[in-house]
């Protein structure tokens, strides 16, 4: 089955995300637990957890369709120690969070050198801080997303993710997240059916599709290879709609959240609906 969805609200409680990904058609959807720009919140009442579980399992929701994210503060490859440490604090408060909902994964940008250290050094931050979260907070999956490369942003290689996936060394409790306009901005093409196919043959070779937890289905709207993480609709962009349709069809992206991070809100419910037409 393929899980299509969008980034829902949790405005005016974390229960309206499920409703929201209902109203657009998905069967599936990704969601802030508290607002992408704070480094903490209050903690999630057992009343609004049981309401966010309920509310989901209503709406025919398992967390296996759900694809949380972080807030975009934290930075587990900060060099400063002090501030690093913040960035562990709060992802930990993420993962919990997710614990607390019934969620399995918890969707993260690995992280950024700042240009302070090695890429290497800084990978190997990462890792660290990912493997004592995970080893604070048991059964949620920490996902790493891919980046385009954007400043210091580590993880825009699939090296540089099965790096860090090593070095964590909880091969059970770590997965990664395919943005396709990311991946786009860093240099693997998919426009083409061959470009498509060496590029998720490179991705199966040097990570593995058993680690693919998820993708983000976003066109792209700056060139290959550019490194310019600028979001675009589906088809509005250089990426083009042939590959998302291409998507859909490919088993190896079943039983996974695919979730569009469009620019235009306005346009899910039909972005939702031409991606399901594809389903074989």
């Amino acid at each position: 089955m393929k899980y299509i969805g969008a980034h829902c609200s949790i405005a005016g409680g974390l229960q309206n995300a499920p409703l929201q990904a209902k109203n657009l058609g998905a069967t599936g959807f990704a969601l802030f637990t508290k607002s992408q720009r704070q480094w903490f919140a209050k903690t999630i009442s057992e009343e609004e957890a049981q309401l966010f579980k309920t509310t989901c399992a209503e709406a025919g929701y398992t967390a296996d369709m759900i694809l949380p994210h972080d807030s975009y503060l934290i930075n587990l490859g900060q060099p400063d120690a002090e501030k690093r440490a913040q960035s562990l604090k709060a992802f930990i408060d993420e993962l919990e969070r997710c614990q607390v909902l019934g969620l399995k994964l918890l969707n993260f940008h690995p992280g950024s050198h700042l240009k302070q250290i090695s890429e290497a050094d800084d990978i190997k931050l990462i890792a660290a801080s990912v493997r004592e979260a995970l080893q604070t907070v048991p059964d949620v999956i920490a996902v790493f997303e891919n980046t385009a490369g954007q400043g210091s942003n580590l993880g825009y290689t699939f090296q540089q993710l099965a790096d860090m996936l090593e070095a964590v060394d909880m091969p059970e409790r770590v997965g990664v997240c395919f943005d396709t306009c990311h991946g786009f901005a860093a240099g693997y093409g998919i426009v083409t059916e061959e470009e498509y196919q060496r590029t998720f043959e490179e991705f199966d070779h040097i990570i593995g599709f058993q680690y693919l937890r998820g993708m983000h289905l976003n066109d792209a709207k700056g060139v290959l290879g550019q490194k310019l993480d600028r979001h675009a609709e589906l088809g509005a962009g250089n990426i083009g709609k042939p590959p998302f349709a291409r998507i859909v069809q490919d088993k190896r992206f079943d039983n996974i959240p695919l979730i569009l991070e469009t620019p235009n809100e306005e346009k899910w419910a039909e972005e939702i609906a031409w991606l399901k037409s594809f389903i074989q």
